[in-house]
């Protein structure tokens, strides 16, 4: 199969020929003039549902997660971690042993390596802060120390896939419990957490690696110099991820922290729930209800505190070139490169060289107002998504 574009890394006319991986990559002698670029599918590292699927829900039908992912592909999405969020233990593993037989298996309808858009799992608590502020949106009843063996419980339920571990550092017991995962190839990431400076560095030296969603799931009012933001932000071995929805960071906090960890060290995630490409209305986060807004936001049931997105991650690309001056490559790679070096997904399925796989994204600019058009979306070089001509 071929395909050509614009390549987004280079600005080079190319033309990639690919079965499950790149074969070929040819540079056009003559410049392509349609306007329509290509690069590597996107990846989203925090996914809690989509297209009106919970990952929290153990009752989630195979053939209902086939169809969040049919609508990721849509936005350009090739992989992404879903991710479960603090909850009973009972209800934590059914959630992980289902996406786990999910991806072990081929729905009704669904195309052949479908499920394997789901690269891993996030868990994302239940070991975090239990205050007010920082917890966010998850439920207090169930937030909890980390516990290495409930973790392996998870881990067998999840038959080996969870990847990526969002908890506090706040707890006696996170360094420990975050050596101990490391040393099993799961990324531990700061989130959630009121801990101290002391608490942070010890976190990052037990093998912490980034800060999940920085700036959000915090206290509202924090003393200006000495913060868990600011001490996460001046770490140089802490990447950090960002929602660029226009709700969880105003643009110049998203400025600074772009600065502050450098591009290397910026991903995005779009942390996107149930009503992600819904209608406004009433929907589910795990045990929590929440409500996608008619503005487009998603808060907590009767109130005002944001619980997660309806975030698309063809948006969260436009938003952080408009709201930060980044141009395509740099929005991108924001959403390709550094989610998979801090993903841990395989060197060879990261970009758009021969070798690697053949996750690929076609899609048109709108260089004034920084839309993104998805065309094509291909997975394991199978086309997954085409636009309507």
């Amino acid at each position: 199969m071929k395909c050509n574009g614009i390549d987004v890394s280079s600005g080079a006319s190319v033309e990639v020929s690919f079965e499950r991986a790149i074969t070929i990559v040819d540079h056009l002698i003559r410049p392509l003039n349609d306007g329509i670029f290509i690069a590597p599918g996107w990846i989203d590292l925090q996914v809690n549902g989509f297209a009106g699927v919970d990952y929290n829900s153990a009752t989630a039908t195979h053939e209902q997660i086939a169809q969040s992912i049919r609508a990721q592909f849509a936005c350009g999405v090739t992989r992404h971690f879903p991710t479960v969020i603090t909850g009973s233990p009972e209800n934590m593993t059914a959630a992980l042993r289902n996406l786990a037989s999910a991806k072990e298996s081929i729905a009704e309808g669904a195309a052949p390596g479908e499920f394997s858009a789901m690269e891993a799992f996030h868990l994302e608590g239940p070991y975090i802060s239990p205050a007010d502020g920082p917890r966010g949106a998850h439920p207090a009843r169930w937030v909890r120390p980390p516990d290495l063996d409930e973790f392996q419980a998870f881990q067998e339920a999840a038959l080996g896939h969870i990847r990526l571990v969002t908890l506090s550092p706040e707890w006696p017991e996170a360094p420990r419990f975050i050596e101990k995962i490391v040393e099993k190839g799961v990324v531990a990431s700061i989130g959630h957490t009121r801990a101290s400076a002391s608490e942070i560095a010890d976190a990052v030296s037990a093998g912490a690696t980034l800060s999940t969603h920085l700036g959000n799931g915090t206290d509202a009012v924090l003393p200006k110099t000495a913060n868990y933001i600011w001490e996460q932000l001046a770490e140089d071995r802490l990447a950090a991820s960002f929602i660029v929805d226009g709700f969880h960071l105003p643009a110049p906090f998203l400025n600074v922290a772009l600065r502050a960890k450098g591009l290397e060290r910026s991903l995005l995630v779009t942390d996107a729930v149930m009503p992600a490409g819904c209608p406004p209305g009433a929907y589910k986060l795990g045990e929590v209800d929440v409500e996608l807004k008619e503005d487009g936001s998603v808060r907590l049931a009767g109130g005002s505190r944001l619980a997660g997105s309806a975030l698309r991650m063809d948006h969260a690309i436009g938003n952080v070139m408009r709201t930060a001056g980044l141009n395509l490559r740099e929005g991108v790679t924001l959403a390709t490169r550094n989610p998979a070096r801090v993903g841990r997904v395989p060197y060879r399925q990261r970009g758009l060289n021969p070798g690697d796989r053949a996750d690929l994204v076609r899609f048109r600019l709108d260089e004034s107002t920084c839309q993104l058009t998805i065309l094509e979306t291909y997975l394991n070089g199978e086309r997954v998504f085409a636009a309507n001509p």
